[in-house]
């Protein structure tokens, strides 16, 4: 039999795949518990936002047609919600399709790309499997090392950045922004994932629109994932200059993002006073859970997304692993090179009044008798 995967190109071959951990049913049937708690993938776990679920029902009924018209809409409603210019909006099934294009635009094989370490790690993948040399520079602490990311990059095509940062959740400063960007060299384009940028205030947010549209070498990543909360219905967008948008359409499958997504994204848009309502609701959450989880002796780095990095011990599995008895499946900081840390995502305070009582027991449990 041949060897199919030498067909495959050179860097595929040994690329290291992203690995989302096993799903819920194996963690069940491994642990013997039942209606696992998911706080481990940063999903929003306060239900929809008012309008969502009518207007994607609504639009069952146009599931035979191409979504032309949606999605300009969408485009022009994202383009009102930034404060950018419809062609600067580019529409995609999320923020991994988005980085992947981003690389298939950018990246030709043996170009030099800088990452920061830890990060979301479907960076490294996607440069990877282009042919990428990748760079990674390690956090100061838990923030961003940006003088030392802005000395990596040189002789670099791309580098990116989180912000805030997953699975820190460190955000940076307009004024930390301003001075990295003045550092790039020419030839080196920024990717900002911002995921989690709708979780801080709009006075506090890094205005990047500007940026883009001024022609800076920047391309922003945003989602719907979080906050909005229709992760299940893979919608996102990039903030593009209008110079870039034939190369991005080059690489994108013509109207890649559903009717039922593009009709949720807009659904969102419409009542921004209940996202609004939403973000001080998650907030409010995060740093209930931060305060209990301290009051415990655990202490935990200031989060500006819809997740607490936790530093309960040195042992993050056995607290991963004690918590996932009682139901709460976290993300164990040896997975992102935190050893001793957990990443938990912030549901409602209710939940997470639980999830703190259970690392109270879980505490008591994992503490040595005097």
């Amino acid at each position: 039999m041949s060897d199919l995967r030498a067909l495959a190109r050179r860097p595929l071959r040994t690329v290291m795949a992203y690995d989302p951990g096993p799903s819920l049913r194996e963690l069940e049937a491994r642990y013997g518990v039942r209606d696992l708690v998911k706080l481990n993938w940063n999903e929003d776990l306060f239900g929809l936002l008012p309008g969502v679920g009518e207007a994607v029902a609504d639009e069952l009924r146009n599931a035979s047609l191409y979504p032309e018209q949606a999605y300009s809409d969408f485009r022009e409603m994202v383009a009102a919600f930034i404060g950018a210019e419809p062609a600067m909006v580019l529409p995609a099934h999320g923020i991994q399709a988005l980085v992947l294009s981003t690389v298939a635009v950018f990246v030709n094989p043996g170009d030099r790309v800088v990452l920061p370490q830890p990060t979301y790690g479907l960076y490294r993948q996607a440069c990877e499997a282009a042919g990428a040399v990748v760079v990674r520079v390690p956090t100061n602490g838990y923030r961003l090392d940006l003088e030392a990311m802005a000395t990596a990059v040189e002789g670099a095509k791309l580098v990116f950045v989180c912000d805030p940062n997953n699975p820190t959740g460190d955000a940076l400063t307009a004024g930390e922004w301003s001075a990295f960007l003045e550092e790039l060299p020419q030839g080196c384009l920024a990717v900002v994932d911002e995921a989690y940028a709708d979780y801080m205030a709009p006075t506090d947010r890094v205005r990047r629109v500007d940026d883009v549209a001024a022609g800076r070498p920047v391309v922003v990543l945003r989602t719907f994932s979080k906050l909005f909360g229709i992760a299940g219905l893979r919608l996102g967008f990039a903030v593009i200059h209008q110079d870039l948008l034939p190369c991005f359409d080059a690489v994108h499958e013509p109207f890649n993002v559903n009717r039922l997504a593009l009709a949720a994204g807009r659904a969102c848009l419409s009542d921004l006073d209940a996202v609004e309502a939403r973000r001080r609701q998650v907030v409010g959450a995060r740093q209930g859970f931060a305060a209990a989880i301290s009051r415990l002796g655990v202490a935990s780095w200031p989060s500006q997304a819809n997740f607490v990095l936790a530093a309960p011990g040195d042992d993050d599995v056995a607290w991963y692993e004690g918590l996932l008895r009682r139901r709460f499946l976290v993300r164990p900081g040896s997975e992102f090179g935190l050893p001793g840390h957990l990443r938990i995502t912030i549901g409602p305070e209710e939940l997470m009044a639980d999830v703190a009582s259970a690392m109270a027991e879980l505490r008591d449990e994992l503490t040595p008798t005097r």
